[in-house]
């Protein structure tokens, strides 16, 4: 079952069932995203003892993917085109996340603390449109956070 809502250029789909292995539905929902979007943002929780770096253990640009999570993607985020920067942040309210996302044709991006906290963040150019695949972890297994995921360009 999946409660539909439109916001104009952004399209939420939330599942309320998570599936156990790695799918393309995503357990907290589906943003379908075109250049020019408002900062917008979507919720979950951090939970599971899949670890993260089985996906991959270095991103594109050499970051560390580390944490774990659920087996399925927490949420897909659907590029109907080509993004020149992307900022993808994590607000647990400080506790310690990381951030894996996989793209089109299998691109890795990684993430960890930002600055002085420990909610992880991406900020990466070059995102080709396609669907990616988020995982929102937590750095010790079967951590469970409830947390904000911002994305803006």
């Amino acid at each position: 079952m999946r409660f539909f809502k439109n916001l104009g250029i952004l399209t939420l789909t939330t599942a309320l069932f998570a599936t156990p292995s790695i799918a393309e539905n995503a357990n907290f929902g589906e943003l379908t995203l075109t250049p020019g979007f408002k900062k917008t943002s979507i919720r979950g929780y951090t939970d599971g003892s899949y670890s993260l770096p089985s996906i991959a253990n270095r991103d594109r640009n050499n970051n560390a993917c580390i944490g774990f999570a659920s087996p399925a993607p927490d949420h897909v985020i659907i590029l109907q085109k080509d993004f020149a920067r992307l900022q993808i942040k994590v607000n647990s309210r400080g506790k310690d996340t990381t951030l894996v996302i996989k793209g089109p044709g299998g691109t890795i991006r990684c993430g960890d603390d930002t600055g002085k906290t420990k909610d992880a963040s991406i900020s990466d150019t070059k995102w080709k449109a396609g669907e990616y695949q988020v995982w929102v972890g937590s750095i010790e297994s079967k951590q469970t956070w409830n947390y904000t995921l911002f994305i803006q360009e």
